[in-house]
């Protein structure tokens, strides 16, 4: 994704982004890509390697100071990312090739920063967007990948890609996700708002790209595990309906492995002049965010 200067019912409340923003510092937006392989998540942690950690080391050799960087949305330990949107503040005045070129100079290789751009109004990576998408990969085939084994979910089992999708037909809308939502998930509300999901096979590989308003913790992950579980025969297509109407996590199917799962891209309103991913052009032209 690339920066473009142009400017063109469940009951779940919904939630506006914050009011323009009084800064001393102007703000930078970055879009990265990332292998979260070896990482224990993207936030900070004291003892633990994390993506955040190592992107504001980058940019504060570039700034010459510190820079502490705001993320569009929290991923996993092992999850990874075709392009998560951050920003920060700081007074430093670098072009864009600056902190591109040279905040790849300092990342490990398995984190890049893929294009930068100065904020517009008051843009705030994760209170400004609208929507999410994230894709989940599986090699299905009988032997287990050397090459591919953190960057894929390994099924042995013949997959039907078909029965698949159409169960999770049933998730689009607006749904009470408890089923879906991991035990310990902090967010207020279970429901959220699916706007689609596609599985579909590319050779030796079944992929599931879903776009949301926003995601209940593992939500991604637990979708997948139960669309495995209708892919191999274990249950049937209408087993997700089943799941979305009891409302009980402890129903559902195994949480699928983070090895598979990518934040796909983010969605924003056009004034921020952020090009959208063309996954996002299949979303209502109202959408809004909500939690």
């Amino acid at each position: 994704m690339r920066l473009n200067r142009s400017k063109k019912s469940a009951q779940c409340p919904t939630r506006l982004a914050p009011n323009p923003i009084t800064r001393q510092s102007p703000r930078v937006v970055l879009g990265i890509e990332y292998d979260g392989t070896r990482y224990h998540g993207w936030q900070w942690q004291k003892n633990s390697l994390s993506v955040q950690d190592v992107l504001q080391q980058a940019l504060s050799h570039i700034a010459d100071q510190p820079v502490s960087v705001l993320c569009a949305g929290r991923t996993d330990a092992g999850v990874h990312a075709l392009e998560q949107v951050v920003h920060f503040d700081t007074p430093a005045q670098r072009d864009s090739r600056a902190w591109v070129m040279g905040g790849n100079t300092h990342l490990p290789d398995d984190v890049r920063i893929l294009w930068a751009q100065p904020a517009i109004g008051d843009f705030h990576a994760r209170y400004s967007a609208l929507a999410r998408f994230y894709r989940y990969v599986i090699l299905n085939r009988p032997v287990k990948s050397a090459l591919q084994s953190t960057q894929t979910t390994w099924c042995s089992l013949p997959l039907d890609e078909k029965a698949m999708h159409l169960a999770a037909q049933t998730l689009v809308g607006e749904h009470d996700f408890s089923s879906f939502r991991a035990h310990g998930c902090q967010s207020a509300s279970p429901c959220r708002r699916v706007y689609f999901i596609n599985v579909y096979r590319q050779q030796e590989k079944v992929i599931m790209d879903i776009a949301a308003n926003a995601f209940v913790h593992h939500m991604v992950r637990n979708i997948a595990g139960t669309l495995v579980e209708i892919g191999v025969g274990k249950q049937s297509v209408d087993w997700t309906q089943a799941l979305l109407d009891v409302k009980d996590r402890t129903q559902g199917g195994a949480t699928a492995s983070a090895a598979g799962l990518y934040l796909g891209g983010v969605l924003y309103p056009e004034e921020y002049g952020v090009t959208k991913h063309p996954l996002f052009e299949k979303l209502p032209a109202d959408v809004k965010r909500f939690d």
